[in-house]
């Protein structure tokens, strides 16, 4: 569990991500296990439950209609063996989830709850790419570096069209990762819509182990270049063991590398932030309720705040990378350079569920320190550099070349 994501008191505990809603009564009173019959959930729940609305009304709900549709299929769908309560109950749940057309609210069954866990903690099984729903399409977020997403050439943005021949045009997200992931050795072929390629492509990709390292860098001369692959569970920690050896070498300037960074905790987007920054502000985060909205300022050392900084990002930086980028871009701490971001501007909380599973809910938009919420637009970069096909096939790097050359002009 994660901790509070500001210095004041949280009213959940619940980790926060950067990327609650009434639940129906009957979610909370089935008490179920893979061993309760259709009539004993029946049982649970009177016709009809009064319930308070999102906007504070009272109202009653008439639950007769889902139990008529649930008796009529329980007992006249022609094969019975297909008629798993638990698979029935999580399908219900997901539907009502779905209603909320939010792509970044979903529930997940205890399995893909583990998996979710599992890539949080930097380690899992498949193709290692971070997907979303944008206008109903299945969309690459990133490819995480070095994965077998990237080494077969799928690329931010890409609209995955279909999985192994099949369309994913009316599958939900869920769906669709349960597909695409895979154990070790497995392949899966994508077909992928590229913008300004005329024709499909065809990605086949090698499933493979993940792991997924939060921090990695390295100097380049008196330029120190730190990689942020992701703001999970770790992140802290390492980012903060590799400051302490980087300020060994008494750099001159910092590249901090977000690019393909998908996102992550909140708190892991505030402790980098706060290594750069001394008393500034972070990000507000706006609630249902405004009474409840935030504005987070720095809480670390700020052992970096005198080193200059250049930040690299693309259309695979997302929702923290995001927060990190827009406060330091705002608050004219370091330039941004590179690519246009992917433009998530919303926050998740994780809410563990009975026997497993777990809901995620989309419960705050957030903004830069301007005022600015960049989501669907992202974060524009000071000095706009591509990184085309071309140049990755050649390992060549115009943005990190583009960085290092802007430190190294400020010590001329």
């Amino acid at each position: 569990m994660k901790k509070p994501y500001s210095a004041k008191e949280s009213s959940s505990s619940a980790p926060k991500f950067i990327g609650l809603f009434l639940l129906l009564t009957f979610v909370f009173m089935l008490g179920w296990n893979a061993g309760v019959n259709h009539n004993q959930i029946q049982q649970g729940l009177a016709p009809k439950t009064t319930v308070t609305s999102p906007l504070g009304q009272t109202e009653t709900i008439n639950m007769q209609l889902f139990w008529d549709a649930w008796n009529i299929l329980s007992s006249n769908f022609v094969d019975p063996h297909a008629l798993v309560t638990e698979n029935m109950i999580f399908g219900a749940i997901k539907g009502m989830v779905a209603s909320v057309n939010d792509p970044y609210t979903n529930f997940m069954t205890p399995k893909e709850n583990r998996e979710f866990q599992e890539s949080m903690q930097g380690h899992l099984e498949g193709i290692g790419a971070e997907l979303t729903l944008r206008n109903g399409m299945l969309t690459v977020i990133s490819p995480l570096k070095n994965s077998p997403a990237q080494k077969a050439g799928l690329q931010p943005e890409d609209i995955i069209y279909e999985v192994d021949g099949n369309s994913t045009e009316d599958m939900t997200l869920e769906q669709a990762v349960m597909k695409i992931r895979g154990e070790k050795g497995s392949v899966v072929t994508l077909t992928v819509l590229r913008k300004n390629y005329s024709e499909p492509i065809k990605l086949r990709i090698v499933r493979d182990t993940i792991n997924i390292n939060s921090i990695d860098w390295k100097m380049k001369g008196d330029i120190a270049i730190i990689e942020i692959n992701q703001f999970g569970d770790n992140t802290k920690q390492e980012f903060s063991k590799a400051i302490s050896e980087i300020l060994l070498k008494r750099p001159k300037g910092v590249v901090l590398d977000l690019r393909y960074n998908g996102g992550g905790y909140l708190d892991g987007a505030i402790d980098i932030t706060s290594e750069f920054l001394e008393k500034e502000k972070v990000v507000t985060i706006k609630k249902r309720n405004p009474a409840e909205d935030e504005v987070i300022y720095v809480n670390g050392q700020a052992r970096m705040a005198n080193i200059p900084l250049a930040i690299l990002i693309n259309k695979g930086s997302a929702s923290a990378s995001e927060i990190v980028a827009g406060a330091i871009q705002d608050n004219n701490r370091g330039i941004i350079i590179g690519e246009n971001s992917f433009g998530k501007g919303t926050v998740q909380s994780v809410e563990n569920l009975i026997g497993g599973s777990s809901l995620r809910v989309t419960i705050a938009k957030w903004f830069t320190p301007n005022d600015q919420n960049i989501n669907e637009n992202g974060i524009t970069p000071d000095i706009v550099v591509e990184r085309t096909i071309e140049d990755i096939e050649a390992d060549r790097d115009p943005q990190l070349e583009k960085a290092i050359e802007y430190l190294e002009s400020l010590d001329s």
